[in-house]
């Protein structure tokens, strides 16, 4: 049996099965708020509609704070009065 290759330096390789693809999805988006990470990746796991989830995290670099929508948002530079604005 070949062993599986280890991440570089600085990186985690995250596993997370669950009953649900929801709670697969809690667990990662806690990992992200923590470290920055990849995409995720999900399986199922079997016919019971178990989930496999798996994503790397950089565990060297914080995420970026998430700005609230607002300050986020940007304008589209489109002044006009929309058809469902009073």
């Amino acid at each position: 049996m070949k062993l599986p290759e280890h991440p570089s330096a600085g990186r985690a390789d995250v596993r997370i099965v669950a009953a649900s693809p929801d709670a697969a999805r809690q667990v990662a988006d806690a990992l992200r708020r923590r470290f920055a990470a990849t995409e995720q990746r999900s399986y199922p796991v079997d016919d019971s509609g178990g989930t496999r989830l798996h994503l790397t995290v950089d565990t060297t670099h914080r995420p970026e704070p998430a700005q609230p929508w607002l300050v986020s948002s940007r304008s589209s530079g489109d002044a006009r009065t929309q058809t469902d604005e009073i």
